[in-house]
């Protein structure tokens, strides 16, 4: 892709029917990122994506509050880990559609020189990357089209090398994706090769969905993602747990993405409001 094509792609919203040019996108299919887009308030969606969310948010009333709380753990994640264990590398997989703050701009709040490499594969969500995810002068972000269950595209890529130093600690971000891969095996398998070449220090960090907090409204609403094309699935606390085997669970362990590290915000949240796990952990 040239310069030119990434400046023509560029936009802050979608025009009513946009798309992307010379890309075969399904606009009449709801796509997972552009649905957590619209019920955070964007404009980066579709019909098809409005109507899903309308589904979805009928079976889960609380999924609007729970997605906010998950962006919101994402935000103080991204500052703990660069505060508090000095990461200057960040490989954000599943970025989805840009939504403030990002992740990046956390960090290069915290360290300007700070490096970023996000990942997805939806067209739409990399032409955003592109146009709106800009780093500071001192720090660099990369953007590269690649799948989560493809992790050595990942890993091999030429942005990953030209980005990172890969002899010093690397913190992987996968907040909200893994729900839609409903394999553990396949999930345990790409954890485990996105962390076996990272040196020591590095830091794991995920948020996916869970019925533990809500049973009836997530089993009603796993059920109408599925109908709606979108296979997603809910864990437990102890299969959250095992996804970090080899690797050391920080405080506070996996818990409800509110109660990690609080703020009065999401303090003052009911565990049933939210439908998200999330935690961090380090590689010996």
């Amino acid at each position: 892709m040239t310069d030119r094509d990434d400046a023509d792609w560029g936009s802050t919203s979608l025009a009513p029917g946009w798309t992307p040019p010379n890309v075969n996108l399904k606009t009449d299919v709801p796509h997972s990122a552009r649905v957590y887009d619209y019920i955070l308030g964007g404009k980066d969606n579709f019909p098809a994506d409005r109507a899903a969310a309308g589904d979805f948010t009928r079976s889960m009333p609380n999924l609007p509050t729970s997605m906010r709380a998950n962006r919101n753990f994402m935000a103080r994640m991204a500052h703990v880990v660069a505060a508090e264990h000095g990461i200057r590398q960040f490989l954000d997989i599943g970025t989805g559609l840009p939504t403030e703050p990002n992740l990046h701009e956390v960090v290069q709040k915290v360290a300007p020189d700070a490096r970023i490499v996000y990942v997805d594969n939806d067209p739409i969500v990399l032409v955003h990357a592109r146009a709106l995810l800009t780093s500071t002068p001192e720090g660099r972000t990369a953007y590269l089209d690649a799948d989560f269950t493809d992790p050595r595209s990942i890993l091999k890529s030429e942005q990953l090398a030209s980005t990172f130093d890969l002899d010093q600690p690397v913190a992987v971000s996968l907040i909200a994706i893994l729900q839609f891969v409903p394999d553990d095996a396949i999930v345990q398998d790409v954890l485990d090769q996105l962390m076996a070449p990272l040196p020591a220090g590095s830091l794991l960090a995920l948020s996916t969905v869970t019925a533990d907090s809500a049973p009836e409204e997530i089993a009603a609403g796993v059920a109408a993602y599925g109908a709606s094309g979108i296979p997603m699935v809910a864990r437990d606390r102890s299969t959250v747990e095992g996804f970090f085997r080899g690797l050391e669970i920080l405080d506070p362990g996996v818990v409800l993405v509110h109660r990690w590290h609080p703020d009065a915000e999401a303090a003052a949240l009911a565990d049933s409001q939210v439908y998200m796990y999330g935690a961090i952990a380090r590689k010996p």
